[in-house]
């Protein structure tokens, strides 16, 4: 059996609109192109956050204006983003192993995964979304729906919603067929489409699932070997962008638990990867991580550069 090496892509890699997503997109099939001529059997996450807000907002305008066209719900925007995001990647990654000749379909999965309703995010909204607001829209908005708004550094008030933790990949047989079957599966898209497990079935939440967490919970349940977690730096670093700043060319567990102690990392970009890459290790017996850019991902994958993580 080939080795698994799931990826999770950053922004970087995608773009903030579906023009520059198209222009960006052919460097990243090219990335993943690399990474598959390596030997392995690719599975790609990704995130939505430019996307997911881009459509929020469309409908919440277009709601405003004309009062015509209904509110989209927060997960039904997500699977929306999957679908998009998808079709951009299944499209140039395909084209690409067209030009090299890599026999190999492409698919992308819209995919559910399951949170905890009694997990403390929910009771602690803090991821914001969608368009800036007064204080007496909000309000109103408030009462009318249900929503929680937070005010936002002077510029509004502007809907949260809660950012739990992945439980489980509603969809991972299929993806396990899939790949079984010769594809490369694109998943777990925005760290997938929040659902809550009721007596039969599912049903959506609108809450975001931090797509490096749900990727590195995909890659402990597809006993994958490598979690590769692609940014828009080469390494890890401590005392990022001030003067005495230091790459990491590796971390082991407790090095790793004990910078993201001491506030090494930032809460919105680089601690919430390097927590899942802790995470995948504690939870895989001989598994590695890697923290890297889309230029160097085939450079990292054979030990050049990067940040590796290990036990």
């Amino acid at each position: 059996m080939k080795k698994r090496l799931v990826i999770a892509l950053g922004g970087n890699a995608l773009g903030n609109t579906p023009k520059q997503q198209l222009e960006l997109v052919s460097k990243t099939a090219s990335t993943i192109a690399d990474l598959v001529e390596e030997g392995y059997d690719v599975i790609v996450g990704h995130g939505n956050g430019p996307q997911v807000g881009m459509v929020n907002l469309a409908f919440e305008n277009s709601n405003r204006k004309t009062g015509s066209t209904p509110e989209m719900p927060f997960p039904e925007c997500g699977a929306m983003t999957q679908g998009y995001i998808g079709y951009h990647l299944q499209q140039s990654i395909g084209r690409e192993f067209e030009r090299r000749g890599i026999e190999k379909p492409v698919v992308t999965l819209i995919t559910q995964v399951e949170v905890d309703p009694k997990d403390p995010a929910f009771e602690n909204p803090t991821k914001p979304i969608g368009s800036f607001y007064s204080r007496e829209e909000a309000e109103k908005i408030e009462k009318e729906n249900g929503y929680t708004f937070v005010e936002d550094a002077g510029r509004g008030y502007r809907r949260v919603v809660p950012s739990p933790k992945p439980v489980s990949i509603v969809e991972l047989k299929t993806v396990e067929q899939l790949i079984e079957a010769g594809s490369l599966v694109i998943t777990v898209g925005g760290g997938g489409i929040p659902v809550i497990r009721k007596e039969y079935g599912y049903e959506g939440v609108a809450a975001v699932i931090d797509k490096d967490r749900a990727s590195a919970k995909l890659a402990e349940d597809l006993k994958a070997d490598t979690l590769m977690i692609l940014t828009a730096v080469e390494k890890v670093s401590l005392n990022f962008n001030k003067p005495d700043q230091k790459d990491l060319d590796e971390m082991d567990l407790e090095e790793a638990k004990r910078y993201c102690k001491e506030g090494h990392f930032a809460k919105g970009s680089m601690l919430p990867k390097v927590e899942s890459c802790i995470e995948f290790l504690e939870a895989t017996e001989n598994g590695k991580a890697l923290i890297t850019s889309l230029e160097k991902a085939r450079e990292a994958l054979q030990g050049k550069t990067g940040t590796i993580l290990h036990k």
